[in-house]
């Protein structure tokens, strides 16, 4: 079985929490395996919809994410991966602290991907659930300098 070598993981969570977007969101790549990865976002008034609670499309940001990382591993090296399906749950309110997904990938595939992400709160609380497919991309890897795989 692959490794996921941990030079490339290193540098993979710094090339995301360095992008426009993750950055801009204070989002970050915690953990990532094959299967799997956890995100985290730090919550801030930019999160907040009008009546103080964290918008929807933060949380399906997160789920988005997630469920992306969590396949990505199950690639091969040089192809890349775009979701095109996404749904997901609200199933509590959060005002403040941190949100957690923890992204699982339920079905790797050379074409076609299906993954999973529960987002939680501090208190460990599940928010939200979502599921992802997802398609990949043969030609449109990252090169990031360093093997994907040991």
């Amino acid at each position: 079985m692959k490794h996921p070598n941990p030079e490339y993981v290193t540098v993979l969570k710094k090339m995301v929490k360095d992008s426009p977007y993750p950055l801009h969101m204070q989002m970050t790549l915690e953990e990532i395996e094959i299967n799997t990865a956890r995100i985290m976002i730090r919550l801030g008034k930019r999160h907040l919809q009008p009546f103080g609670i964290v918008h929807g499309g933060v949380v399906a940001t997160i789920i988005d994410t997630a469920t992306f990382w969590a396949a990505f591993l199950t690639l091969t090296e040089g192809t890349g991966l775009v979701n095109v399906d996404l749904k997901l749950n609200y199933l509590a309110p959060v005002v403040k602290g941190h949100l957690y997904a923890e992204g699982t990938c339920l079905r790797p595939g050379r074409s076609i991907s299906y993954a999973e992400a529960r987002v939680f709160d501090d208190a460990r609380r599940l928010v939200a659930h979502g599921t992802s497919t997802l398609m990949a991309l043969p030609g449109k890897g990252l090169d990031l300098g360093v093997d994907k795989f040991l």
